[in-house]
């Protein structure tokens, strides 16, 4: 499975604001983004850029793909299929990534992180209607039940620490953390996805 391998805080740092890919570690003094706010690299520390038009498209779809952990060619996928739905093509692309099973496990409070929660599922540790499933991008539709697999006590405290880390669960889905047992209640609408995303950017930069 290709995935992105480079280092997390030097993503954070590059995008300008915490994107919160570690989870705690991101709450706490030994965030990237606090200890260097500056960009990575040997010119990091020199004057910024000029921010052109395109520039400040493109750094948004970089922060929406490392946001939601897709490679490239993932992320254009995503696009096209939103772009060939009904209604706003921005707020489709935003609704499919938040549809997929491992933003899901991450949203329930199943996961602390959204790479955490990718890598609980590839080690089969969710089912997804009764079937085991261990493929992160699944994406999950109205009423489909999301459950752990409790089959040791070393993932028990590991998803009971995530659950205590982690936010409110979003009105779209409904979480039973005794049981850890989650539904999907409705498709996710723009209203309930809190990351700051323009998305009317990126929609600007893959028409060119």
């Amino acid at each position: 499975m290709a995935r992105d391998r480079s280092p997390q805080c030097k993503q954070c740092r590059r995008e300008g604001e915490k994107l919160f890919l570690k989870g705690e570690r991101c709450l706490t003094d030994k965030c990237g983004v606090d200890r260097r706010a500056y960009p990575p690299g040997e010119h990091g520390r020199g004057r910024r850029r000029k921010q052109s038009e395109y520039l400040a498209q493109l750094r948004e779809k970089q922060k929406a793909r490392r946001y939601y952990g897709v490679l490239e060619g993932q992320f254009h996928n995503y696009y096209e299929l939103a772009a060939r739905q009904s209604g706003i093509t921005g707020e489709n692309l935003l609704c499919l990534l938040e549809s997929r099973l491992d933003n899901v496990v991450y949203r329930l409070g199943f996961g602390a992180s959204r790479r955490q929660a990718r890598q609980l599922i590839r080690h089969g540790h969710f089912t997804v209607n009764g079937r085991r499933v261990n493929i992160p991008s699944c994406r999950l539709k109205t009423e489909d039940v999301v459950a752990a697999i409790l089959d040791s006590e070393g993932l028990k405290a590991v998803i009971e620490d995530a659950t205590d880390l982690t936010a409110s669960v979003p009105a779209w889905l409904q979480a039973d953390h005794d049981n850890m047992v989650g539904k999907v209640l409705r498709p996710p609408a723009r209203a309930d996805i809190d990351i700051p995303i323009q998305e009317s950017l990126i929609v600007e930069l893959y028409s060119k």
